[in-house]
């Protein structure tokens, strides 16, 4: 069993999200339903973030639970807790949709493109924020799992230090050397100055 968390004067017993996908793993539907309960809003918070759509986030959450139903086989422990684990699904997920909706939006702006020229300085802005997206993503993509994830919770999801600390169950102190660590990272590869 997780330790006990103390929201305000209240002790919260949190599941134990290992032993449910093991359970689940196994078929356990009401390992699966409780499973459901204590992840189905940190997964849809993933989705929001990524994709700033209530619809898709919606529908990405719903993909994600029923991969977890599928995929629990797969699930290693020495990879990383349960929660880091679907939370990655549903990070991976949202992005594969941001991915294909930016597609999707990409042929239909070059077919409505086709009757006219864009302006020198359109292509430029165009150009210039997409190469900007792309260096924060392969920047992102530098730092360790646990600052991946602590500074997505915390910057792309506007979770507290104190709520990326219960939601990744590590000590508070763990999290915030681990976003700073994190941030650092990121600066330096980004190339800003302090």
């Amino acid at each position: 069993m997780k330790e006990p968390v103390f929201i305000g004067h209240d002790l919260v017993r949190q599941p134990d999200l290992q032993r449910l996908v093991e359970q689940v793993a196994r078929g356990d539907a009401d390992a699966f339903a409780q499973l459901y309960d204590a992840v189905a809003a940190p997964v849809l918070g993933v989705a929001r973030a990524v994709l700033r759509d209530m619809a898709q986030s919606e529908e990405v959450a719903q993909e994600v639970l029923v991969e977890v139903w599928r995929t629990a086989p797969r699930y290693r422990t020495e990879r990383g807790t349960a929660l880091n684990w679907i939370l990655t699904l549903a990070h991976r997920r949202a992005i594969d949709r941001v991915r294909s909706v930016e597609a999707a939006a990409a042929r239909d702006h070059k077919a409505a493109l086709l009757d006219r020229l864009p302006d020198y300085d359109e292509v430029s802005e165009q150009v210039e924020h997409r190469l900007e997206r792309e260096q924060v993503r392969r920047c992102l993509r530098t730092l360790t799992e646990l600052q991946h994830q602590s500074v997505t919770l915390a910057y792309y999801r506007g979770l507290t230090y104190r709520e990326v600390a219960a939601q990744l169950s590590l000590p508070l102190g763990t999290v915030k050397t681990r976003l700073r660590d994190g941030l650092i990272r990121l600066r330096d590869c980004l190339g800003v100055s302090a």
